[in-house]
Parts: structure tokens; sequence; C-alpha cells
């Protein structure tokens, strides 16, 4: 079994959620791929170089289960999308589907013109813990991806918790609801799920059909 844990907006393969998971896949004797979208560097960051980076790993074997975590989710229905042989289901973690359209909680629209003016800015690098800078092609490139209206068709688990400040609830069950392919479980948690670890872990394992013995 190839599964790949795909990393949100200035995380990486060390947050917590990663280390979580990846000890419970290790226990079933399944490795948790986890490439670092950071490289080579933060600034130059687009959803393009993303994708093409997932391709070519995705490339090197069999079918693969992708889970994707905010812009991570994003990623993972953009690439169920364009490489729909390489990929056999995904579970989104809070994805951010109306990622880099108006009213993102990212991008107001005085934040955007700024970022155009100036063409970088900084934003905050969880995984860094310190402010980095990102060019303003990361936000035109992001233009060009619907995620929200992207076809996919391999079956998906969705986690998304109701007391999310960064992706709205109601925009991911508008992004279920008409998808017969995904399976929504609204959680009392926020945009971290880090409440729900073992709750999503539990479903997960029987959606991947890990072993359980």
């Amino acid at each position: 079994m190839r599964v790949f844990y795909l990393h949100g907006f200035a995380s990486s393969p060390k947050s917590t959620k990663v280390a979580y998971f990846a000890e419970r896949f290790r226990e079933h004797d399944v490795e948790l791929r986890v490439p670092d979208f950071n490289q080579p560097d933060f600034s130059t960051l687009t959803l393009t170089r993303m994708l093409q980076q997932l391709g070519a790993e995705l490339a090197g074997g069999g079918p693969a289960a992708l889970v994707g975590s905010s812009l991570g989710g994003t990623l993972a229905i953009l690439a169920a999308s364009a490489h729909a042989r390489l990929v056999d289901r995904l579970v989104l973690l809070a994805p951010a589907v109306m990622f880099a359209k108006p009213g993102h909680h990212l991008l107001p629209p005085e934040r955007i013109e700024e970022w155009r003016r100036r063409g970088a800015l900084p934003f905050f690098h969880y995984a860094d813990n310190a402010e980095r800078e990102l060019r303003f092609t990361f936000y035109e490139d992001s233009l060009q991806y619907d995620p929200f209206n992207a076809p996919f068709h391999q079956p998906t688990l969705v986690f998304q918790g109701l007391r999310d400040a960064s992706v709205d609830p109601r925009t991911v069950e508008a992004f279920a609801k008409t998808r017969p392919n995904v399976t929504l479980a609204l959680l009392d948690d926020d945009h971290q799920l880090i409440a729900s670890l073992p709750r999503m872990w539990t479903d997960i394992r029987a959606f991947l059909g890990v072993d359980d013995e």
C-alpha cells in the first residue's frame, strides 16, 4: 500500500498530524510518504510546482492513497483529477476547496493588492516558527486551479471541523453534497483537528483497509 501525506500551507513533514499518522501507519507496516513542498525554497512555492513534485513521486509505482491537509487537501483533489490512474482514494482534512478565490481568509483584497505591488509578502511559517517571504506568483498561479469544481471520482473521506476559522464548514459541505463519491464527517473541532486525531484514525484505517491485527 502506498500512502502519501500532503501537508498544508506553511507547514512541513514535521507537523503534529504527520507524526501521529506516521506512527499509526508504522504500527501496521505501512510507510507514510511525506513530500516536503517547501523545497527547494518556500518563496517560490506554487500549486503547479506542488502538483509536479507529487506527480513525479506518484509515477514511481502503483495507485496510491492521498491524505491531504488544508492546502494539501486542495492538492490531493487536483492530483486525483490530473493523475486519475495513479490515485486510488482520498482522505481530506479541512480541505481548502475555495483556495485563492475571493473571500479566502489568507487573501483579502487589500492584501492581494499589496502583494501584487511589492512582489512578495511575509507569511508566518508554522514549521519554521518565523515569517517567510512568498512571491506573488503563488497567487497568480493558483488562479488557474478550481478545486471546488475539479472532476474526480475516487472514493473520498472528508473530515471538517465545525469551529474551523480558516476553512468555512459550509463551503466544504457544499463541496461534498453533490459528489456521491465523497463521505463527509463534521467534527466538533477547529482547523487543526488535533483533538479528533484518534477518531479520524479509526475511520481512516477502515477506509484504507489497514489490517487491524
